[in-house]
């Protein structure tokens, strides 16, 4: 007789989730969230795995250049077993494979049954505004639904999801922000025979036999050079991930590190030769190496049994093969009845260790492509995905193992890209002979192999991220931290400068040693992007503000500022500063120089007036939400106050920011929105303001002690060093609101 019972607790969170959700097709549809606070950065999903589904920018590195940089193509997760009792059919099935990716089926809602996900920070994301307004996208993706000051990493997503197998899935991701560990995730992952196999928390108790858990991933470095990104240079395939490289190692029980990583091959459809190839060049352009970086996981521990849960099997995983990211079990039609079907995954997923790996396979000078012709198991002609498989165990009920990989990304960055790609280029145009240094220092005598050697150096890179990563987990994650970065910043565009302030939440953090501000200018986020370091103070001589003098009149800037320690804390480059995570401050609204200071007090006025409510839109856009007046040709500091007709103070500010420009948004300094009625704005030059050059101005103007008319035809209005306001100036003006 089966033997179904209900989990009691279960269904009453299902039943929940179902009314918060409102309704049957809201409680279906997938939940994520995301990390993105260092240079790694990616979305999780609710059932354990990032399948071939919109939004495609995920594992993306470096995202201070952008969400484009994206790796992976999608990544899957799947569990199986023999002599599964199948409650559905009511039979003995030889084989069972559920899980998710890598595409997503339609009845992915009968296969796996996820409980909860959310996102825990350490600590609250900064405020950041630029010009009175949020100025970062991070209000969008980094949205923490608890905090933990107890956390050991800077932010974690947990998922829970139940299966059809009767496997329960407790998925933790960790994020760190340090310098030395921000572009890797690790993923520590708990497999518990619970017997729950459907979204109504029916409990049927069996024993899993040759139990299997199996990740594999089909990484794609196409990034910025896709057409699917809006660049040109790059083959369409390689977003596909038709020309990407794999490479296990550390399958003994003694190797130092155990995985896997994988990179851009040269791609057949491109109009350049094979050697030419490595990285992607742009060949039409500049030689901008477009696909410079390496992906990949390693193993940090997997459970020797459920009996010995706590410790570590040195020889998982058990498989290493590498599988055609388009053979026919990778397809969106998922039958988890169909035993052949399943069965032809399970054999992937438990076939152990390949006498060759995925690159060696393909061999030196030849495309990765040509494996569709020679061995369609392993590329059916869309390339080709690397697993790692986790087992055999056996899963009593109640029974569980745990597995925790990293995964993360690095190699050359943009900088570096742009550097070896024109040394490169200017050989490929027979524009120029520069020296070809090579990553050791010697000078090369080819300019393919120079530019291949230094993509290659992605290899240490990444290797480099596995022993962080595998030190990290090792420590019991007690990495040094920089202090935590201002916990508000403000940008305010000014007329002569833009004005950055910051909180001082991080002066009392052990080994705090100042501030660094960078800045860029036309765009950020972007592979164009270049970063400049405008200001740096140390412990000694530290502020909390700083006037951005240099900016020019015409560009957008956009900056961020990191709180940094003394060097002491830094174990991979000693005596280098720990900095907090630059993704907390940086703005995505642009600053820029305003309008520059009135020359003449007389000359202040308000806009529009009269200010009617109905024509807002003429002012500030038809979505404006504001009763938004502006005072133009301000003195660049001043007190500015608004007065009823009666002589009721109702707003006053102080105007520092050296501009000719103040907005108001019809409210008095205590939040009423003001009636309709006659108003008067006072101005009062706070400061004596000195001509700074030679200025002059062809327009009319009202002498203010005279009351005289003058006319100036580029008439010299003030000399270099005259005063042109004195502290007390002020002056007034009637306006009327209409509401």
């Amino acid at each position: 007789m089966i033997n179904i019972k209900k989990s009691t607790e279960f269904i009453l969170l299902a039943a929940l989730f179902f009314l918060a959700a409102g309704g049957l097709e809201e409680a279906k549809a997938q939940d994520q969230r995301w990390i993105r606070v260092g240079q790694l950065q990616c979305w999780f999903r609710d059932d354990g795995a990032n399948p071939e589904l919109s939004p495609d920018d995920f594992l993306t590195w470096p995202t201070q250049y952008g969400d484009d940089q994206t790796t992976s193509r999608m990544e899957a997760f799947w569990l199986g077993a023999r002599n599964f009792y199948d409650t559905v059919e009511g039979k003995t099935k030889s084989v069972k494979v559920v899980g998710s990716g890598p595409r997503y089926p339609e009845n992915q809602q009968t296969i796996t049954f996820p409980q909860s996900i959310k996102l825990i920070a350490k600590y609250p994301p900064p405020t950041v505004v630029v010009d009175e307004q949020i100025g970062t996208n991070n209000t969008l993706y980094d949205t923490p639904d608890e905090l933990d000051e107890n956390l050991p990493c800077d932010r974690m997503v947990i998922a829970k999801y139940n299966t059809s197998m009767g496997v329960s899935v407790t998925r933790k991701v960790l994020a760190f922000t340090q310098q030395n560990h921000n572009s890797y995730f690790i993923n520590d992952i708990v497999l518990k025979n619970t017997g729950i196999i459907n979204a109504e928390g029916e409990v049927y108790e069996q024993t899993l036999e040759e139990f299997w858990a199996y990740f594999f991933y089909r990484f794609a470095f196409s990034g910025i050079t896709s057409s699917g990104f809006g660049s040109t240079w790059g083959a369409f395939s390689s977003e596909w991930g038709a020309s990407t490289l794999n490479y296990n190692f550390g399958t003994t029980a003694d190797a130092e590190l155990r995985g896997f990583y994988s990179w851009y091959g040269p791609n057949q459809e491109r109009p350049v030769t094979y050697a030419e190839d490595w990285g992607c060049p742009n060949h039409e352009e500049d030689g901008l190496i477009g696909s410079a970086k390496y992906a990949g996981a390693t193993t940090l521990f997997a459970s020797i049994s459920p009996d010995q849960f706590d410790k570590n099997d040195p020889l998982q995983p058990k498989t290493t093969a590498y599988v055609s990211s388009d053979d026919e079990v990778m397809n969106a039609s998922v039958s988890q009845f169909d035993e052949n079907f399943m069965g032809r995954r399970y054999m992937f997923m438990s076939e152990g260790h390949l006498p060759q790996t995925h690159v060696e396979e393909v061999g030196e000078g030849n495309y990765p492509e040509t494996l569709a012709t020679t061995n369609p198991l392993r590329n059916a002609g869309g390339g080709t995905s690397q697993g790692q498989g986790f087992g055999p165990y056996t899963l009593e009920p109640g029974d569980s193992i745990r597995i925790v990989f990293a995964e993360g990304v690095n190699g050359l960055g943009w900088p570096m890209c742009r550097k070896i790609g024109a040394v490169w280029y200017s050989y490929y145009t027979t524009t120029g002979t520069p020296d070809l240094v090579m990553p050791d220092g010697s000078i090369g005598s080819d300019h393919n192999a120079y530019k291949r050697a230094w993509c290659e150096t992605g290899v240490d890179s990444i290797l480099q991220v596995y022993r962080s990563a595998k030190a990290n987990f090792e420590s019991n994650y007690t990495l040094p931290s920089a202090p935590p970065a201002p916990s508000e910043f403000t940008v305010t565009s000014g007329g002569d400068r833009i004005r950055l302030t910051w909180a001082d939440n991080a002066v009392s953090f052990p080994h705090f040693d100042g501030y660094v501000i960078y800045r860029s200018e036309g765009n950020v986020k972007d592979y164009r992007t270049v970063y400049s370091k405008i200001f740096e103070c140390d412990a000694s001589n530290v502020v909390h503000e700083f006037d951005d003098v240099l900016a020019s009149r015409g560009f957008n800037y956009y900056y961020y500022i990191q709180s940094k320690d003394d060097g002491s804390q830094n174990q991979v480059h000693p005596g280098t500063p720990l900095y907090s995570s630059l993704f907390l401050t940086l703005t995505a609204t642009e600053a820029y120089l305003r309008r520059p200071a009135g020359l003449l007090i007389d000359q202040v006025r308000v806009v529009p007036n009269p200010y009617d409510i109905r024509a807002r839109m003429w002012q500030f856009g038809e979505d404006s939400q504001y009763d938004r007046l502006a005072f133009y040709e301000l003195p660049p500091v001043c007190e500015v106050k608004i007065f009823t007709e009666r002589g009721d103070l109702i707003y006053e500010k102080e105007h520092t920011d050296g501009s000719g420009d103040e907005l108001w948004d019809s409210m008095t300094s205590s939040g009423q929105i003001v009636v309709s009625g006659i108003y008067i704005l006072y101005v009062e030059a706070t400061e004596d303001v000195f001509a700074q050059q030679d200025i002059t101005a062809p327009r009319d103007y009202v002498d203010p002690k005279s009351g005289e008319v003058i006319h100036h035809e580029g008439d010299l209005l003030y000399s270099e060093g005259e005063q042109m306001y004195s502290k007390g100036e002020s002056v007034m003006r009637k306006f009327v609101i209409i509401r």
